[in-house]
């Protein structure tokens, strides 16, 4: 049984983007955000090719790259092909999420076209406001804000991302890997319409709380360098 979601950089509770669903035992609890430096990698090819590691290299080759700088996210590499790839960090959590603020998460993620323009904004502004001190609190009242007044981005059609690095870190737990997947960001969805979280069902889904839209995990059976993912799936 699928344990834990990370919902990272979508809906209220979480960022408002992109998701990172990671399994395990119950993880430790960080209450407030580490010194900056200790979300940094501190070698940008390192971070660059651990954000290329989220799609296959035919897609990854040729998209931009984007990379964690003091203020927020800036651009390390051009792309031809419209993908965007980053390093998402632990603020991209749900905020409710007790890895919030763990300087350990690494998540590797592959925007499509879609989802460069319409979800990528969300973890942008995630980034900013970590980097630029802005309190859990704070980020909440913002976030409920930008929803009241219509301000929240919403995912365009056909949005989704990659997350099969096999390096990456979504939790502390044992299983900090959890499944190479694809996600879905889908606005005014119904979990059962995607038969999402259903006994034999290999769609999982995470509704960020409040958040006005929602994010399918796929999980698929190789890491993106095509070794297969080994481990049982933990799904239903």
């Amino acid at each position: 049984m699928l344990r834990k979601i990370l919902a990272f950089g979508i809906g209220l509770a979480g960022a408002g983007l992109a998701v990172l669903p990671a399994a395990g035992a119950a993880a430790p609890t960080y209450p407030n955000m580490a010194p900056a430096a200790q979300y940094m990698i501190a070698n940008q090819a390192d971070e660059i090719a651990l954000a290329r590691s989220a799609a296959p290299a035919s897609i990854s080759k040729d998209a931009e790259v984007l990379v964690l700088g003091p203020k927020g996210y800036v651009t390390a590499a051009k792309g031809t092909n419209g993908f965007v790839c980053l390093v998402e960090r632990s603020w991209d959590a749900s905020f409710d999420d007790p890895v919030f603020w763990n300087p350990n998460i690494r998540g590797a993620d592959c925007l499509n076209p879609a989802a460069a323009k319409s979800v990528l904004p969300l973890f942008m502004e995630r980034a900013r406001w970590a980097l630029g001190g802005v309190s859990k609190a704070d980020m909440v009242a913002k976030t409920k804000s930008e929803i009241t007044i219509g301000a929240y981005p919403m995912p365009a059609p056909g949005a989704m991302a990659y997350m099969m690095s096999k390096d990456q870190y979504l939790s502390d737990s044992a299983a900090h890997h959890w499944h190479p997947h694809l996600m879905f960001f889908i606005a005014n969805a119904k979990a059962e319409s995607w038969g999402a979280n259903m006994a034999g069902s290999p769609v999982v889904v995470s509704q960020h709380d409040s958040g006005p839209f929602m994010t399918f995990f796929i999980p698929v059976g190789k890491w993106s360098d095509g070794t297969p993912y080994e481990a049982p799936m933990q799904m239903n």
